[in-house]
This record gives structure tokens, C-alpha cells and sequence, in this order.
């Protein structure tokens, strides 16, 4: 029987860049639903191929020409990252008829290597998209209401397509299956790794310091690795689209750069794996509850600049004084700050930190907002 097919934000984006550029390429975690995106809009005008299948992967790799004869556009190819060399017979081809839209469709699983290709070979050919696992809107897009058990239950699955659909999936399972296969494919194809047990206990301990200030020392000293090792791990972990790096907010943009960043992972059920955390009532209790519940925020934020084509402007805020904002949002000019807590309360407490935020750079700020579990929607303060 024919899975079910979730429609996409993302999709009105991708079909009209479809329209305007001689390719696009759509990246993101794998299992994200990449390939049935495409699928689902292009299979009606493109061929499909996929670099996963090893005799493709050999002709792509060892006789792109006549790979691009076999196969040409207007073409899905899927895993364009095997074949990185394929990239400037697909430039040769774009310029050969630049006129032509929607010549080549591509995914891939691996952001960094795959983007520094793109940039060599296709810049001004090629429009860049993110896909992501599902966001909260996209599952509940059928219901009206989000109860805290139902809240609880998607925290705690995450949102990747195939645990979202199948409803008679082991989570444990499948994200077990998750790591393996994501610790031999990608990992062992971006860095070099002898021990893969060592690259497990620092996942696990990443997940453990979730939405926390990223200090590689302590992880290094835990760990027993050299520095620069948990540098490469984390850089892995970026290409792949796992985690993502929050750097502070400061008006004087050099600053954001030297400052330590915050790390959060991006999929919430593989976050919950990683630390442990099996059951719905294990969701929202103990210590890393509410790093969980400001990843889910932090999640949606990112899709939300993902799906309309944008790249994602957030930050974090945070003063001597010990006055802070979990994420400010740069976008259009304005600045949005947005504090996260894991309560039902709505009182003045909450929001010292956006007052003080808003007190600094009241000029520039739309609005802000205080995310938390109550039903209600409330005016706190004149911007609040």
C-alpha cells in the first residue's frame, strides 16, 4: 500500500525556483524527505536517478560525460554528494542552454562539502534549499487544538517522515537504526574516525548539554579526545544537519564571531533518544526538560526561514548582569526576541530578560514574545 504523502511548507518555494533557475538543490538531513519531495512535485516532468545505487555511482564518478548522456536533464538525481566531480559537467550543461528551468534536481545529505561545490561550479545556476524533518505545523495541519499529551508525544518522536506516517514504528528502534547507518555513511565519509564507540559517547553527551553554552574543553577533558577532535566531530554533525550553532547577539556583528555559540540539535525524537528519555511522561520532567522544549522552539524557528527560502538569523542574548534571552530573531530590518519557558505561569518573572532586551533596543523591536505551555495568548507588557 502507497504511504501516505504529508505536504510540505517548503513546496510553493521549491516549484517556483523550479521555474526560475536551471537547478536547485535541496539538502538536509537524510530521512528528512528529500527525495519524496521532489518526487512527489517533478515526477510527472523529470527522470529520476539515484547515486546510492553503486554501478550510477561508478559511472558518475568515472565517466561524468557520459553519465550526463545516459541521464539527461530534465533529471532528479538523488545523493549528488557520491559524485562530487559530476558538478562541472552539470555546469557545462546549464551553460549550454542557460535559458532552460528546472534542467537538474538535486538532493543531498551533506551541506558543507555539498555547498562548497555548488558555490564553485553553479553560483547564479542554482537555488539552495533546506529540508528538515517535519515541523509541528505540518503534522498537526488537520487539527485545531494541540493538547499537552499530544505535545508531549510528538517531542518525544520527533518528526522525521517515516516515524511520522508509520504510527506502528519502534522509535527506539528506528533511531538506533538512525545511528548506526548515520555513523557509517556520513561520518565515516566527512572525517576520518578509527573508534566510532568514542563518536557515540560524545553524541550522547552533546545531546546531554543541549541548548547549553558549547565548551569544547569540558567535552574534550570528558571525553578523553584531543580538542580539535571534538572540533571536527561538531562540524560533522553541522554538515549533516543534526545540530545547529547559535551565536550570541551583538549590535557589533565582530563579536558574534569569537564568542562561544550555543549548541541544539534539531530533531527532537533523536534528541530524546540520544539522552534517554523512552516515554511521554519522561518529556517535559528532569533537568534537560527545558533545553528540550527551547530545541522544539528553536526548531520551528529555523524551519519557518527554511521554508520561505531564507537563511535562518537567530541568535542569543545574555548580560554580565545575568539578564537573558533564549533567541532573537533578525529579520527585515527588525529584531524579535523570544524567551522560552517550560510553565503554564504568566507573570512578571518570566519576562525581566525581554524587558531589559527591549528596554536596550526598544526602536528596533516588532514585538516580543514569551513562549510557554498556557492555553492562553496574553498581552504582558506594551511589546510582550
Amino acid at each position: 500500500m502507497a504511504r501516505q504523502y504529508i505536504n510540505r511548507d517548503i513546496e510553493d518555494i521549491v516549484k517556483k525556483a523550479e521555474r526560475q533557475f536551471p537547478a536547485i538543490i535541496v539538502t538536509g538531513p537524510r530521512q528528512s524527505g528529500k527525495t519524496t519531495l521532489l518526487k512527489h512535485l517533478f515526477s510527472q516532468t523529470h527522470r529520476y536517478v539515484s547515486l546510492d545505487e553503486p554501478d550510477i555511482r561508478l559511472l558518475a564518478n568515472r565517466e561524468p560525460k557520459l553519465f550526463i548522456q545516459n541521464y539527461p536533464p530534465p533529471i532528479i538525481i538523488d545523493e549528488i554528494q557520491y559524485a562530487p566531480g559530476l558538478f562541472s559537467y552539470l555546469k557545462l550543461t546549464i551553460d549550454n542552454n542557460r535559458f532552460k528551468k528546472g534542467q537538474f534536481l538535486l538532493t543531498g545529505s551533506q551541506s558543507f562539502p555539498l555547498m562548497a561545490k555548488v558555490t564553485e561550479s553553479l553560483a547564479g545556476r542554482i537555488a539552495v534549499f533546506n529540508l528538515l524533518s517535519f515541523s509541528f505545523k505540518e503534522r498537526l495541519r488537520r487539527k485545531t487544538m494541540l493538547s499537552l499529551d499530544t505535545f508531549k508525544m510528538m517531542l518525544l518522536k520527533g518528526g522525521f517522515p517515516e516515524i511520522v506516517v508509520d504510527k506502528t514504528i519502534d522509535t527506539k528502534l528506528w533511531f538506533n537504526g538512525y545511528l548506526q547507518t548515520y555513523l557509517e555513511r556520513d561520518v565515516r565519509q566527512l572525517r576520518h574516525i578509527g573508534d566510532l564507540t568514542d563518536f557515540q559517547r560524545f553524541l550522547e553527551m552533546l545531546a546531554a548539554f543541549n541548548g547549553q553554552v558549547l565548551n569544547l574543553s569540558q567535552l574534550s577533558s570528558d571525553l578523553g579526545i584531543a580538542v580539535n577532535t571534538v572540533k571536527g566531530w561538531i562540524s560533522v554533525l553541522e554538515a549533516c544537519n543534526q545540530i545547529v550553532l547559535i551565536k550570541p547577539f551583538y549590535k557589533n556583528k565582530g563579536k558574534r564571531i569569537v564568542k562561544r555559540p550555543k549548541a541544539y540539535f534539531l530533531d527532537t525524537g533523536f534528541l530524546c533518544y540520544l539522552n534517554g528519555i523512552m516515554q511521554k511522561e519522561q518529556v517535559l520532567k528532569g533537568p534537560q526538560a527545558g533545553q528540550l522544549f527551547e530545541a522544539a522552539v528553536l526548531g520551528e524557528l529555523i524551519r519557518s526561514f527554511y521554508y520561505r527560502g531564507e537563511i535562518p538569523r537567530i541568535f542569543w542574548w545574555r548580560t554580565s548582569h545575568g539578564e537573558e534571552v533564549d533567541f532573537i530573531v533578525e529579520r527585515k530590518g527588525k529584531i524579535i526576541p523570544i524567551e522560552v519557558k517550560m510553565t503554564s505561569r504568566q507573570d512578571e518573572a518570566l519576562i525581566r530578560g525581554l524587558v531589559a532586551f527591549t528596554r536596550l533596543f526598544d526602536c528596533e523591536i516588532e514585538k516580543s514574545i514569551l513562549v510557554n505551555l498556557s492555553d492562553k495568548r496574553l498581552l504582558l507588557d506594551k511589546k510582550i
